[in-house]
């Protein structure tokens, strides 16, 4: 049984990738490591907790201790690493939490990994998540490949970009066997609501208003988070070590255009008159540096590993949409705080 580790299990893309993994490969042991803060919730994941190859550890990659004894005891043959900070208004706040997290959170693991594993082991495996966003910002035309040139122009996207190269470095430096991936922006079930779907999900079932900012004319490649979980089970098995591919949903839409169509399906959704959500929508004022638009060609993953949405994005939404109605008690315990209790009463003593 191989010992694998996958750390920010508990948020949003992870508990996705957690229960894909647990449930399809009995052969494999799952870890999940994950700090539970806000973004961390374990009712994500509740439905296969009690596994005979799952184990929750509580835990922070920035603790390099804590990581280093974990690495020792459990002697991972994998490390498929998601935790990081993902929320850009946060990081306009807070930009050294993102640093602590993004950049020397993936350090600590690379170094345990370092200490831990042959320089040439190839049955091992480090899988770097990452982001489009790394890539800056594009024109109306034109997408980002594994080959664009990096141009973060947020403290998140710089600190993303960051732990990238040290990953990229590791490789070449230590021979570290290491895949990376770049997404598009996740939507989906589970998802928590600062980012602008689930938001808006909830914002519209509170009859709250929907804040846009500027023009709403902002382009962005929307990616259903059950297709990048399949993406990363095909990269993690069959990906070349050293190799980057770029997971998008292609699948453009200007957000403008994908509020008013969230407003037109939960009015149908909630048996309200056509037009009613769209009446919520607010105009803000715009964020510092925000990218005009981000597009991923996602050729290569498809060529090479066949990998494609399995969904298009009207469906995907829509299932999306049904998901939070049904699980109101979800969406309810999030936006009280009352998930954050889950712990304590599962594995609290």
């Amino acid at each position: 049984m191989k010992n694998i580790l996958i750390t920010g299990g508990a948020g949003f893309i992870g508990s996705h990738v957690v229960r894909r993994f647990v449930t399809n490969y009995p052969n494999y042991h799952i870890f999940n490591l994950d700090a539970l803060t806000y973004a961390g919730n374990l009712e994500n994941i509740a439905d296969i907790e009690n596994a005979p190859n799952y184990t929750f550890v509580k835990g922070d990659i920035t603790d390099e201790t804590f990581i280093a004894n974990l690495f020792f005891k459990h002697q991972f043959d994998a490390v498929i690493h998601l935790a990081a900070e993902s929320h850009v208004d946060r990081s306009i706040t807070d930009p050294l939490a993102f640093v602590r997290t993004n950049v020397i959170g993936t350090m600590i693991l690379l170094n345990a990994v370092k200490t831990s594993w042959k320089s040439s082991d190839s049955s091992k495996r480090f899988y770097h998540i990452s982001t489009d966003e790394v890539y800056g910002s594009l024109g109306e035309t034109g997408l980002f490949t594994e080959t664009t040139a990096y141009d973060p122009n947020s403290p998140y996207s710089a600190s993303k970009a960051s732990s990238d190269h040290f990953v990229r470095a590791y490789g070449e430096t230590y021979g570290l066997p290491y895949v990376i991936t770049n997404c598009s922006n996740n939507y989906g079930p589970n998802h928590f609501p600062e980012k602008l779907i689930p938001l808006f999900i909830h914002n519209i079932i509170n009859n709250k208003p929907l804040p846009v900012y500027g023009d709403g004319k902002y382009t962005r490649d929307w990616l259903y988070v059950i297709d990048h979980a399949r993406a990363i089970d095909l990269v993690f098995h069959k990906g070349k070590n050293h190799e980057t591919y770029n997971i998008g949903g292609f699948n453009e839409w200007q957000n403008i255009d994908l509020v008013k169509l969230l407003c037109e399906k939960m009015d149908e959704k909630l048996n309200r008159t056509p037009g009613t959500s769209a009446q919520l929508i607010t105009y803000v004022k715009d964020r510092p540096g925000h990218d005009l638009r981000y597009a991923i060609d996602a050729s290569k993953i498809n060529r090479e590993l066949g990998w494609k949405p399995s969904v298009t994005f009207e469906e995907g939404l829509e299932q999306t949409i049904d998901w939070y109605l049904t699980n109101q008690k979800w969406l309810d315990h999030v936006t009280s705080g009352d998930y954050q209790g889950y712990y304590e009463k599962q594995y609290g003593e």
